[in-house]
């Protein structure tokens, strides 16, 4: 893989910032795409997994979990991310923590 010398990537990024600046262009529109909502019982329910098993799965307490199913609460943040990606991939935890022995 080429990789561009320092010295490009370093003009590349001033010139991005300048833009940015003079409202050219919008930075966070070249960052992926988070959901506003995601439905948690779905994203439970094609896992297999029990709340108790699903929540301590992605590190949240199974209160947590709970409120969010019902409703009463909305994931946000590094939660919504990862709940989107396990919306796309069930088992990307499993697949990236294997990759790492800890699973």
């Amino acid at each position: 893989m080429s990789r561009k010398p320092l010295n490009e990537r370093v003009l590349s990024a001033a010139r991005e910032a300048r833009d940015h600046a003079a409202g050219k262009i919008k930075l966070a529109e070249r960052l992926p795409v988070i959901p506003e909502e995601v439905d948690v019982a779905q994203i439970r329910a094609r896992s297999n997994l029990s709340q108790a098993k699903f929540a301590q799965r992605i590190g949240v307490s199974a209160a947590t979990l709970k409120n969010w199913e019902q409703g009463h609460r909305k994931p946000s943040g590094p939660s919504l991310v990862l709940l989107a990606m396990l919306s796309k991939n069930p088992r990307i935890v499993e697949e990236t923590l294997a990759q790492n022995g800890t699973t």
